[in-house]
């Protein structure tokens, strides 16, 4: 065989080895994830989740002054475990979470409830190529997912009480109403600001306020029209109240509270108003016979600064407020 032949035929074998090998060469491994230790890593690619995040009170867990002052700056250290907390996945889905020892500042953070066990990050969907190759867990849809801190203080078994639990068209759960999809489109994603008690929006739309006259006396009900639980729920610091005045006057008078006390208020009832239940409260005053406005206000701490005068309108939020004639 000529010189030049030889060479063109190595030539040939060459390439069809290399050829064979690129075809049959086990793919590499994968990267190991990234390996994150702060929320703040999230931002470069979560831009508008991470911007959300930072509007809610999930990244207040530990900053919030009312928190702060109520948990006597987490001299209560039953409080940290929910505020501070390391992954719901490190402790597991419905087992109480564990409190970490560092970055507390960001409170409920983006690790807290995406960091799996083995670094890689619960998503919706599967994407090994991304930096913190997201992998679909649907537990994170889970209320269970959820109960760890809000059922604390029975918000979840008070869901589960509801019609809203039941399977069928009207099913509701955490995510329906405080993690709505953006512009109710699926495609956009979860909104994560979690809306919750500080949305006064959200508030409004859980109660409604009525007042009429029955057999010459004034009744008063609440109906809690929305709330997937008791109105209030989850922090027993809240709480609200219905005041009434004689049209034209400026004092309003306390006549009903929801709340459910402290444990060590123990001679306080829990008068929190359950889903799909109304409240009828009897107005009986001679101040009342006349034109007259009833309000529901809400409050995120329990305490009046003058509680033998309270003024609702510069320590609370306006919920409803409906007027009586005579």
């Amino acid at each position: 065989m000529k010189p030049a032949r030889v060479v063109f035929v190595l030539t040939l074998l060459a390439a069809a080895a290399w050829l064979l090998a690129s075809v049959f060469r086990p793919p590499a491994p994968p990267a190991p994830p990234r390996a994150f230790t702060s929320s703040t890593e999230c931002r470069e690619c979560h831009g508008v989740v991470f911007a959300e995040w930072e509007e809610s009170w999930h990244s207040k867990a530990w900053t919030d002054p009312d928190v702060r002052k109520l948990s006597n700056d987490f001299a209560d250290t039953n409080c940290i475990d929910c505020h501070a907390p390391r992954p719901v996945f490190e402790t597991g889905v419905g087992k109480r979470v564990l409190p970490r020892e560092t970055r507390r500042a960001e409170g409920v953070d983006c690790i807290a409830c995406h960091l799996l066990p083995d670094d890689r990050i619960a998503g919706t969907i599967d994407r090994p190529s991304a930096a913190c190759r997201p992998v679909a867990t649907r537990e994170l849809a889970n209320v269970d997912f959820c109960a760890p801190c809000h059922n604390q203080h029975n918000t979840v078994d008070q869901w589960r009480a509801s019609k809203y639990a039941q399977p069928g068209p009207g099913y509701q759960d955490c995510l329906s109403c405080h993690m709505p999809y953006r512009d109710g489109d699926p495609s956009k994603g979860r909104d994560h600001r979690m809306h919750g008690g500080h949305d006064l929006e959200l508030v409004r739309r859980a109660v409604e306020l009525r007042a009429k006259r029955v057999d010459g006396r004034v009744v008063v009900e609440v109906e809690n029209v929305g709330a997937g639980h008791n109105y209030p729920t989850d922090e027993r610091s809240r709480a609200s109240d219905v005041f009434w005045r004689p049209k034209g006057e400026s004092a309003w008078r306390h006549l009903y509270r929801f709340r459910n006390p402290y444990r060590f208020e123990v001679d306080l009832p829990n008068t929190e108003l359950p889903a799909h239940e109304t409240r009828a409260v009897n107005l009986d005053d001679a101040a009342a016979t006349g034109a007259i406005e009833v309000a529901l206000f809400y409050k995120l701490s329990p305490y009046w600064t003058k509680p033998e005068a309270p003024d609702p309108e510069t320590e609370a939020f306006l919920v409803h407020r409906v007027e009586l004639a005579p």
